[in-house]
């Protein structure tokens, strides 16, 4: 059967095929065991759904298709599942196929995990294994959007409904009071804009959960992402006297979507502002710490109860409900920072003391660390 050309390493039209002796080369792999996959089965391999691997003896991969990187299931030229190892293993020993699921981590840190349903099987010649996967954290996703907007909207949308309703009836009551009229008008336009501000966050939440912003993730500079994030939030802040300030912070490369970033970012923010005095300051600052880069929001606000620290990132879930009336705040600025985190493989940190400030944490893998520095 006719072969591919050699690809040492390269992306092709199916995928990434490797040779023994580049990349992934291992000294207890014998001579004649390097060889080439038949054309017929990569180009088989190029047309199906999900991804694929195909193991060689000792497991090391010869061919992966393009999206085994952004899933991260090999490091180094190695399989990093030892759920799919075991089951391999089986398969050699058996001779017959394996079906099952695994789950990878989205990141070094963090709770965030893909969710694949492996399909390993024997394949005839020169001792070859084929590695089957389907992302099936896709099909949940699509089924906690569904359910999680359904229930957001009637849970939190009543309220302002309710209210907008209430102050209608009171306008048309007292449309012989022109002060009364002005007063429940300017009500109104709160309540609108709460409404307004409250469905655009419940859409981008859900939006995050249909997402996947590893999946072709984007090379960002911590700065940009950081300066953006600080440029709109400039309002608030110049609306409530609080200079934001980012200095002490290193730039970095990070892999991920900008706007969801520059959202998560902005939230803390924002988040810190609306509980601050005015006339204090904030604070971002940035560091790069055995392979995460720290990006770290401090305040001098009003900090945090010790027993609402485990709470703050659900979602509606409100410290000081009338302080969030009177800010604006929905309830699900921090549960969108807390997503964000999660799909790039990351997490959300905070640390707080009642009347001395807080600082929220967002902790990301590292790309390419720089020795840029903002001072």
């Amino acid at each position: 059967m006719d072969s591919v050309e050699k690809v040492n390493g390269r992306l092709t039209g199916a995928g990434r095929l490797y040779s023994w002796g580049v990349k992934f080369l291992r000294k207890d792999v014998e001579a004649e065991d390097q060889r080439l996959l038949p054309a017929m089965l990569v180009n088989t391999l190029s047309q199906i759904d999900g991804e694929a691997i195909v193991l060689a003896h000792g497991e090391v991969p010869i061919f992966v298709t393009p999206g085994i990187d952004q899933i991260g299931l090999l490091k180094d030229g190695k399989v990093q599942s030892a759920e799919l190892l075991a089951t391999v293993r089986v398969v050699r020993r058996k001779h017959s196929r394996q079906m099952g699921q695994i789950e990878i981590p989205r990141g070094p840190i963090g709770e965030g995990r893909h969710e694949l349903t492996v399909n390993v099987i024997p394949l005839t010649e020169n001792d070859l294994v084929l590695v089957l996967l389907s992302d099936e954290s896709e099909a949940q996703r699509v089924h906690e959007v569904r359910r999680d907007f359904v229930a957001n909207i009637s849970h939190e949308l009543k309220t302002p409904i309710g209210a907008l309703s209430l102050l209608s009836e009171a306008v048309l009551g007292a449309k012989n009071d022109p002060e009364a009229v002005e007063k429940f008008a300017t009500r109104m336009q709160t309540e609108s804009k709460r409404l307004t501000d409250l469905v655009q966050e419940i859409i981008n939440l859900s939006r995050l959960q249909d997402s996947d912003p590893l999946s072709v993730p984007s090379e960002l500079h911590v700065q940009d992402l950081i300066n953006e994030a600080i440029d709109q939030s400039q309002v608030t802040a110049d609306s409530r006297h609080i200079v934001v300030s980012n200095s002490d912070s290193v730039d970095g490369l990070i892999l991920g979507d900008r706007e969801q970033l520059i959202m998560a970012i902005q939230n803390l923010i924002e988040n810190a502002i609306n509980y601050s005095p005015e006339g204090t300051k904030v604070t971002v600052t940035s560091k790069v710490e055995d392979g995460i880069i720290d990006i770290s929001i401090t305040d001098q606000g009003i900090g945090i109860p010790d027993a609402d620290l485990d709470r703050i990132f659900e979602r509606f879930y409100r410290v000081d409900p009338a302080r969030s009336r009177l800010t604006g705040g929905t309830g699900l600025g921090l549960s969108i920072v807390k997503h964000v985190a999660l799909k790039h493989g990351g997490e959300v940190k905070v640390w707080s003391s009642e009347n001395v400030g807080s600082t929220f944490s967002l902790r990301l893998p590292i790309y390419l660390a720089t020795e840029e520095s903002v001072q």
